[in-house]
């Protein structure tokens, strides 16, 4: 149905059009917004555009990122030969088997050197290189990480004295050549694990015949005449003792010379022969026997039964542990000039 300009209402509306508003108008005129909805609008729309804020900052920052990044990366890849950058072939090198290699770059140059001699350095990147391949181990080099004796020292403190105990001291009798071989043992009696850092002090008291002034002590090192100490690389430097856990040191006592006689005849006063027999003397078949005989007669085997005995002379060899306690002492006998060797922090077996 058509309506002319009679029938439209003051809004340019016909008069279906204005009815319908009325309708519209009735039926939701009684709805209300609820309570807080306006505080909620009033928050949520400047959030809202708080975020649209960020997401137009980070979208910028990732094109500026992309639009640096990308440049730079075709400049790496662009660039080879001999004018490589020295940090980036340090770091090619360690990944593919250290330094010392004599691995070559594209342009025919050795970063490590190779059989020049050195005559070419990268600097500290091959250092870098270097030190990175060497792979040698934690603690003195006695082994991996499943290795007890390599366990890292760090962070655990050094033994003090009331954390360390003697465990044992002892020394055997002389060997053929005369030298007499001992050991120190020292336990942690405490709780806690500490560290040992080195096999403290060794002293010397004489007593008896022993001359003080031919009594000395040294460091055991390879090829003394302490052979049968343990070779020097066994022992450690540092060693983390947890309670319970004990080190030895050990020590060698190897004479220069024997002891002094007495001066006292085995068979003097009773009947022994005379170390001094007269030239003169008859030898009971009408002659007289000499001094200087040199044939097969009795007269040495006669002498050496009448020799005399040695004096009585010691060494007292003692311990003492970094911490200036405890001490650990041995005594070896019939122990007059000589020298000590001793050995540094050995692991016990």
């Amino acid at each position: 149905m058509d309506h002319g300009p009679e029938d439209q209402g003051p809004d340019g509306l016909d008069s279906d059009e204005l009815a319908l508003r009325r309708i519209l108008q009735d039926a939701v005129q009684e709805i209300e917004p609820r309570d807080g909805t306006l505080e909620h609008l009033r928050r949520a729309v400047p959030a809202r555009r708080a975020r649209k804020r960020q997401a137009l900052v980070g979208a910028a920052a990732a094109v500026l990122f992309v639009g640096t990044a990308v440049p730079a990366l075709v400049h790496v890849s662009n660039s080879g030969g001999a004018n490589v950058n020295s940090s980036n072939a340090g770091h090619g090198e360690q990944a593919q088997g250290g330094a010392g290699q004599g691995k070559e770059t594209q342009g025919g140059e050795s970063t490590s050197g190779g059989s020049s001699g050195g005559g070419h350095s990268q600097g500290k990147g091959g250092d870098q290189g270097k030190d990175a391949g060497s792979g040698t181990g934690q603690g003195a080099g006695t082994g991996g990480s499943d290795d007890p004796l390599a366990t890292s020292t760090a962070g655990v403190p050094a033994c003090t004295a009331a954390q360390l105990g003697v465990a044992g001291q002892q020394a055997g009798g002389p060997d053929s050549s005369g030298a007499v071989y001992g050991t120190f043992r020292f336990s942690n009696i405490s709780t806690a694990d500490c560290t040992v850092t080195g096999p403290g002090s060794v002293s010397l008291s004489a007593a008896g015949a022993a001359d003080a002034t031919k009594v000395g002590q040294l460091r055991h090192v390879a090829g003394d005449p302490a052979a049968g100490l343990p070779d020097p690389s066994q022992e450690l430097p540092a060693l983390v003792l947890k309670p319970g856990g004990s080190y030895e040191v050990k020590f060698a006592w190897v004479p220069s010379a024997t002891c002094p006689s007495t001066g006292e005849s085995n068979g003097g006063g009773s009947g022994g022969p005379d170390p001094t027999p007269d030239p003169t003397a008859s030898d009971g078949t009408g002659g007289t026997t000499t001094g200087t005989s040199t044939g097969g007669d009795t007269g040495t085997s006669t002498q050496l039964l009448g020799e005399d005995p040695a004096a009585d002379g010691s060494v007292t060899v003692s311990n003492t542990t970094g911490a200036a306690a405890p001490t650990a002492a041995v005594t070896v006998p019939n122990a007059c000039a000589g020298t000590v060797y001793w050995t540094g922090v050995l692991p016990v077996a």
